[in-house]
């Protein structure tokens, strides 16, 4: 085992060849970027049960466990449209210039790159959940925490076999989502990493799986996607209900410092929505097709569909207040406020058996 230590994140896109799939141990070299953390654990000697709610997510989450291997029929052909789809890229002159063909392999690369920061993302998971085992205070946290790293793993693992053998294109960490992971492993406070993953990222998550499963023809993402929103749906409801109750309790100084917190990340999540490194790839001005994108009709319409999901959860834990309104109001979500939540749990949806037939 070789393992290559770096304090900068790689940028290299990583094309996968099925001769590069068959090497062995002794041939790969493990990059790993270090981070360092302020972090402080917490023993608790109650082990007392002090929400059934949160308890049953936790029952829920042993009994619906899945096997990225067993679970999934990753034999099906890959089934990719050589259509291409009219959109709001048609109207940006150097996407528009582009050969059919140098179109095709746009959407490609847009579509890997999509397919990498959900991997990312759920790596970024893993990382807090196993940070949260250590030091959130109370009992049914620290076994959720532990139940939650287990499914993160297990989506780490599905995303990286599906970009392996299907989509072959592995592109870099964004700059916006690498910010916010750091900030929220690196932060002493373990509300905030709760805040972070599970209202903010997990919530944005949530919402682009549910799109991106909507839309994909290949049945084996639509059946990834399926059975990793399942269990996304509960962290999201967990965080929901644990944070609600804590958050109430908190000073009004330290309720405004959450507040902000949650507002950048909001923003910093925003900006994740931008394939930066397809564009440079391609040779686009980069701030130029990032603002073409930022203002095309069907670009804003998605990213509100996103933020209709975190907005309400939000406000439900009491992080819109008075003073960070006005900024969401400027980012043109707070009209979502009073949609429903994923606090209000629906035990029926939740307890569904898994099932890929639907």
């Amino acid at each position: 085992m070789k393992v290559k230590y770096t304090e900068e994140t790689p940028r290299k896109i990583l094309d996968y060849s099925e001769e590069e799939l068959q090497l062995s141990s002794k041939d790969v070299e493990d990059v790993a970027e270090i981070f360092k953390t302020p972090l402080s654990g917490a023993y608790n000697w109650d082990y007392t049960i002090q929400d059934n709610r949160i308890a049953k997510l936790y029952e829920l989450g042993k009994k619906l466990n899945w096997n990225v291997s067993l679970d999934i029929d990753w034999n099906r052909p890959l089934v990719v449209s050589d259509d291409i789809p009219v959109m709001f890229w048609d109207e940006y002159p150097p996407y528009k210039n582009l050969s059919d063909d140098k179109k095709r392999e746009f959407l490609r690369h847009r579509g890997a790159s999509q397919f990498s920061q959900f991997l990312h993302g759920e790596q970024g998971a893993l990382l807090v959940a196993s940070q949260l085992v250590s030091c959130a205070p109370t009992y049914q946290a620290k076994l959720y925490a532990a139940s939650q790293a287990f499914d993160e793993a297990r989506h780490v693992e599905a995303f990286t076999k599906y970009i392996q053998e299907r989509s072959k294109l592995m592109y870099p960490i964004g700059s916006g989502l690498k910010s916010l992971l750091d900030k929220i492993l690196t932060d002493e406070r373990w509300d905030l990493k709760l805040i972070g993953m599970q209202i903010i990222i997990e919530g944005l998550a949530l919402a682009a799986f549910n799109t991106a499963k909507a839309v994909t023809p290949d049945p084996v993402l639509k059946d990834v996607l399926h059975l990793i929103i399942r269990d996304e749906a509960r962290h999201v409801t967990f965080g929901v209900n644990y944070l609600e109750e804590y958050i109430e309790n908190l000073s009004e100084e330290e309720k405004e410092d959450r507040a902000m917190f949650a507002y950048e990340a909001c923003v910093v999540s925003k900006e994740r929505l931008f394939p930066t490194d397809v564009f440079r790839r391609f040779g686009w001005d980069e701030n130029e097709a990032r603002d073409f994108s930022n203002n095309a009709g069907f670009a804003l319409e998605f990213q509100r569909l996103l933020f209709s999901r975190v907005v309400p959860n939000l406000s439900r834990i009491g992080l819109l207040t008075d003073k960070v309104r006005p900024l969401y109001d400027k980012l043109g979500v707070l009209e979502f406020e009073s949609h429903s939540t994923d606090g209000d749990i629906s035990w029926a949806e939740l307890e569904k058996p898994l099932d890929l037939t639907g």
